[in-house]
């Protein structure tokens, strides 16, 4: 989807189109491809920004890298910009065909002289702005690829998602439960058999439970962090499974069993 209309450029001699932002479920790839000067440029540029306004900087990822770069060298061929070009897959079939698992994904794409020129009208627009200066966004693949019509720029971001086993969910979730005051007991295989159900509790004698999706577990969300505490329970256990979705999706499944 887009997130808002076409707008004329401020400068002559670069064309601005569309940012797109979507919400999926991110890691990463480690395909390995040499950047160019507009490139490292543009990832330099990019970074400056963000640190001026106090975020953290986005971390270089090889997978997002070979879709931009893929996505760019197409836009070349035909000259073309677009965001999908004919017969191509959406973004977020691209990105997971070049080996990206992702939970948060936007793209911004430019025709300009030079990156100085590109960025410039990147962070003239405001969604490709918002883009770059998006504080849930960690991870960058961009790609420069010079054509008859001038240099083809794509950024293409992610949220990054570590890659854990069920017991490191668990031990995550069992560690931001204890900050909370909240005692967790070994994972039992009833808080796993829950966590794969869709409803209900599964042979346990827990009180009550809550169910989650979440990209991160560095943090409860504001919601879930409630439901705890609602509970008012000092006696927990945490259950891991898989989440559902298709290839290049990636998000952690979690029950939480009070007592």
């Amino acid at each position: 989807m887009r997130t808002f209309k076409f707008l004329a450029a401020a400068l002559s001699n670069v064309k601005i189109f569309p940012a797109a932002f979507f919400l999926f479920f991110a890691a990463s790839s480690n395909a390995q491809l040499q950047r160019n000067d507009s490139e490292r440029q543009l990832f330099e540029a990019l970074n400056r920004e963000r640190t001026a306004q106090g975020l953290a900087e986005l971390q270089w990822d090889n997978a997002l890298f070979k879709a931009a770069r893929q996505h760019a060298l197409r836009m070349v061929n035909l000259n073309m910009l677009e965001h999908q070009l004919p017969s191509e897959p959406k973004l977020e079939e691209r990105l997971a065909e070049a080996g990206a698992r992702f939970g948060a994904i936007a793209e911004n794409i430019a025709i300009g002289s030079n990156p100085q020129t590109i960025h410039a009208g990147w962070m003239d627009s405001p969604g490709h702005r918002k883009n770059i200066l998006d504080p849930r966004l960690t991870s960058v693949g961009i790609a420069a690829v010079r054509g008859t019509g001038g240099l083809f720029a794509v950024q293409d971001f992610s949220q990054l998602v570590a890659i854990l086993s069920l017991e490191q969910q668990e031990q995550k979730v069992a560690s931001l439960l204890s900050r909370m005051g909240v005692r967790v007991a070994e994972a039992s295989e009833d808080a796993r058999k829950t966590c794969e159900t869709e409803a209900g509790l599964a042979g346990t004698g827990a009180r009550s439970m809550i169910r989650f999706e979440t990209p991160d577990l560095g943090k409860f969300s504001e919601e879930v962090e409630r439901k705890i505490r609602n509970r008012a329970s000092n006696k927990a256990a945490v259950g891991a499974c898989r989440a559902g979705g298709a290839t290049g999706f990636a998000r952690y499944r979690i029950a939480v069993l009070f007592f």
